[in-house]
């Protein structure tokens, strides 16, 4: 078998808030069995859900805030202070809402500015959910999300104009690869430097990709474009952490070879 192309890490974002904005990362430390840290750690509750932040149970993402449905969270810019637990959203460049996580007064902060600004667009009473070690991912496991860069330039080709990479909210967008590269990597372990990352499953899309993050349109149908080229609506693969490190914009990633018995 000839080896994988080389890849590189060309970008590294985290979701503090589902739904909300990703931010930028240079670099993160990765621990098995995790997500990266603080990814998805909130989620905003769109009317009654039934989650016990003291017995945390994965939940389909029906219930939160989120661009499946909620296109209109593009136009919010955020920003989660680590040090503070302050969450900061702004509005056409301006701050809409600010509060601490962590209290009671600043999560019903925010929880106003959604339940004032939006209530025609939610079901019900918005609530800043959170549960120790809890991720709000779309998936039950902890994974890191990857999307293959090349895969992406396919789509483009595809749909017939650009498309924003950070429509598919990944966690790591990989330079190198040829389109779907990333599907030939299931049950595969990424090495990037220490650390490693064992795919385990493909991504399927939903609507939310269809949302222009600097725009708030839903202007494309990439879901139904992919099944009528390709026969599947996928894109990026789930892999999870099975030894931790410090990975970094620009670091190397290689295919492991699998170890001769």
């Amino acid at each position: 078998m000839s080896r994988p192309p080389p890849a590189q890490i060309a970008s590294l974002y985290r979701y503090p808030v589902k739904g909300l904005s990703p931010e930028p990362l240079t670099n993160v430390a990765l621990a098995v069995g995790q997500t990266l840290p603080a990814d998805r750690r909130y989620a905003i509750e769109n009317g009654p859900s039934g989650f016990d932040p003291a017995d945390p149970k994965w939940m389909v993402k029906a219930y939160f805030l989120m661009l499946m449905r909620d296109e209109w969270l593009a136009a919010l810019h955020s920003h989660f202070d680590d040090a503070t637990n302050v969450l900061t959203i702004r509005r056409d460049g301006a701050i809409a809402a600010q509060g601490n996580l962590k209290t009671a007064e600043g999560r019903a902060a925010i929880e106003r500015f959604f339940a004032e600004s939006y209530a025609g667009s939610i079901k019900g009473p918005p609530k800043i959910l959170s549960s120790e070690g809890h991720s709000f991912s779309d998936v039950a496991r902890k994974v890191v999300s990857i999307i293959n860069l090349g895969s992406l330039q396919a789509i483009e080709n595809i749909v017939g104009q650009p498309v924003h990479p950070l429509r598919f909210r990944a966690n790591l967008y990989v330079s190198g690869w040829p389109a779907w590269h990333e599907f030939d990597l299931l049950d595969q372990t990424l090495a990037i430097g220490e650390t490693r990352l064992k795919v385990v499953k493909r991504i399927t899309r939903c609507a939310a990709v269809n949302v222009d993050p600097d725009t708030a349109a839903r202007d494309l149908s990439i879901p139904q474009a992919l099944t009528q080229r390709l026969g599947h609506n996928e894109c990026g693969v789930y892999a999870e952490v099975i030894a931790g490190g410090t990975i970094a914009v620009g670091d190397t990633i290689a295919v492991e070879e699998p170890k001769l018995l």
